[in-house]
């Protein structure tokens, strides 16, 4: 195992955590919920704003709309709950159904309906946020522009970002758009690295298998657009379940120990590595057990006292090899 380097002050600052509300809202079929989903929800809410977490992140089939729905039950419990949140939602995915398969869908009509759709379950006039999740073959930007642009003029969406998108796909949008695009939600972890791979992997032929479009970072880098990332803590790969590659086991071991030192927890390791980069990336943390969403709260610290060497130790024993 790699030796360990110590923490040195870092003048960048980190993104800020995101609460991600996939795991709220029961089962992922139609089956309704029932009070103790509602605690649940209520519990993890309350537990990522003791961290500061302001920014919610939903979608429209998380559980099927029962975590936009549970959630909205839990506003409709706390009045002035929703003034002092920001919440984001994703639209464009249609889930397999009624003889018809799984599709993208970036239609007028499936937007505007899936919009209002949201905010009826969450019991709110508007989101802060509408991110656009998974890119549609059959797009139509001008068709987009004009449906996005009506939600706006109508207050019901007050930004647009995306969701897994490159940076040559946010331009083609943009193009179009009058209103900036504000963020794009990745898989970015220590455990799906092709984000960073990409970017030392110009010019090798590994570059072809990282599976990431380079200048994506870059990209957002330049125009202001903030990196969100989903999957942030790995589904818990080096901060306690004992299983994976032996580069793996020996990632979780150094996690373990630079927590150790630090006198932190492994979940501020994983995520702080995120944060450490230059990109500020802004983890979105998924966990409804409120235990493990405290565990985060040292994360901005540990990204901004992260040195360059603890970095690239984290990075190496996670990837099994030395450095192109």
């Amino acid at each position: 195992m790699t030796s360990h380097p110590t923490a040195a002050t870092n003048a960048s600052a980190p993104g800020r955590l995101i609460y991600g509300c996939m795991g709220l809202g029961g089962s992922w079929d139609d089956a309704p919920y029932g009070p103790a989903e509602v605690d649940q929800a209520a519990a993890a809410i309350e537990a990522a704003r003791h961290l500061g977490i302001t920014l919610f992140d939903h979608a429209d089939i998380y559980r099927r709309g029962k975590s936009e729905q549970v959630f909205g039950d839990v506003l409709a419990a706390t009045p002035g709950l929703r003034e002092q949140l920001l919440i984001q939602t994703k639209c464009g995915i249609r889930q397999a159904g009624d003889g018809l398969p799984g599709r993208y869908d970036f239609s007028a009509g499936h937007i505007l309906a899936s919009v209002n759709g949201s905010l009826q379950r969450l019991r709110t006039d508007y989101v802060d946020i509408l991110l656009l999740h998974r890119p549609d073959p059959l797009m139509d930007v001008a068709e987009l522009a004009g449906a996005v642009g009506r939600l706006m003029e109508e207050g019901k969406v007050r930004a647009l970002g995306v969701s897994n998108m490159s940076a040559v796909q946010i331009s083609h949008l943009q193009d179009r758009l009058e209103t900036p695009i504000v963020a794009n939600q990745l898989e970015m972890s220590l455990g799906k690295r092709a984000w960073v791979e990409s970017t030392v992997l110009v010019n090798q032929d590994t570059g072809f298998d990282a599976g990431f479009p380079h200048g994506t970072l870059e990209h957002a880098a330049t125009h202001g657009i903030e990196l969100q990332a989903y999957g942030s803590l790995a589904q818990g790969l080096y901060s306690g379940r004992p299983s994976g590659t032996a580069a793996d086991l020996a990632a979780a071991g150094l996690v373990q120990a630079l927590a150790q030192g630090w006198n932190t927890t492994a979940e501020a390791v994983v995520l702080g590595w995120l944060m450490r980069h230059p990109a500020r990336i802004s983890p979105v943390i998924g966990t409804s057990n409120p235990a493990r969403i405290a565990a985060c709260a040292d994360a901005p610290r540990i990204a901004a006292e992260m040195s360059r060497e603890a970095w690239y130790a984290l990075w190496t024993e996670a990837r099994g090899s030395a450095m192109p």
